[in-house]
């Protein structure tokens, strides 16, 4: 058994993933790090999990990788019998994993096809994959009262931000953060603590193809901050959880956005 405190990260191969992976790290968990990475051919690419992994070694933690499509009820499996088998323990579990549309499309025009990948991946992954882990959490904590368990799942401005040209997205972060409220509810009397990080817009490849349209926009003033996210930014706010400077505040949204939220005249 880990006598260091282990957590799972999803979708952590690159990007607000892996810098959520390194901030833990540097905080004394262990990590579990999956990914489901291809190259520019279509083929299963583990380099990028290799890279976030020897970063967290270098930190002085252990970790695991594991390819695995959050959208797959096995692969769910395998990931978090991973952690048992190696780990015997999981105290964090982070729901980054997301994807955007393969190409945006008007609402109009939007196939099922797209939202079903979307759906699948962003929402249905990490509602069933806390359930999962949230079972066995709930095990460990009549086990070990005195561990602390918490839950976070990466949200975006887009729960409440429209986007007609790419409404399955901002639809399955909608899902989450109702999600998030329903597992805070439902784990608060094990005292298992339940977030959503709610990033804005963050330089990560997701968003560099639009990068030249987002830099006109936060210089005209679309965020009070006028610069671009960081994935370090997205990982300091789920660093503070995980330090359990958060644990009398389940269920909360925390805002990482540059003050995109504030209504302002």
């Amino acid at each position: 058994m880990s006598e260091r405190p282990v957590a799972i990260v999803t979708g952590a191969s690159r990007g607000i993933g892996r810098a959520i992976a390194v901030e833990l790290a540097s905080l004394g968990y262990n990590l579990v790090v999956n990914h489901f990475d291809f190259t520019a051919e279509g083929k299963p690419d583990e380099s990028n999990a290799i890279q976030t992994q020897k970063q967290i070694k270098d930190l002085g933690a252990e970790c695991e990788i594991l390819r695995g499509d959050v959208s797959n009820a096995d692969d769910r499996s395998h990931l978090v019998d991973l952690a048992k088998n190696k780990f015997d323990r999981t105290d964090f579990l982070v729901n980054n994993a997301g994807v955007a549309p393969s190409k945006r499309m008007d609402i109009l025009e939007a196939t099922e096809e797209s939202f079903d990948r979307v759906m699948g991946i962003n929402l249905k992954g990490p509602y069933f994959l806390t359930q999962l882990v949230a079972n066995w959490m709930i095990e460990q904590k009549k086990q070990h009262p005195e561990r602390l368990f918490r839950i976070v799942s990466t949200g975006s401005i887009s729960a409440y931000t429209s986007s007609p040209a790419r409404g399955e997205y901002c639809i399955s972060k909608a899902g989450i953060t109702m999600m998030t409220k329903l597992y805070a509810d439902r784990l608060a009397e094990y005292n298992i603590g339940v977030f959503e990080i709610r990033p804005g817009i963050i330089a990560t490849d997701m968003t560099r193809a639009v990068k030249g349209k987002y830099d006109k926009l936060i210089a005209e003033g679309l965020t009070p901050t006028k610069r671009w996210g960081r994935p370090e930014d997205v990982a300091k706010a789920v660093g503070a959880i995980a330090e359990g400077r958060l644990d009398f505040s389940t269920g909360q949204i925390i805002n990482v956005d540059g003050g995109f939220h504030l209504k302002r005249l």
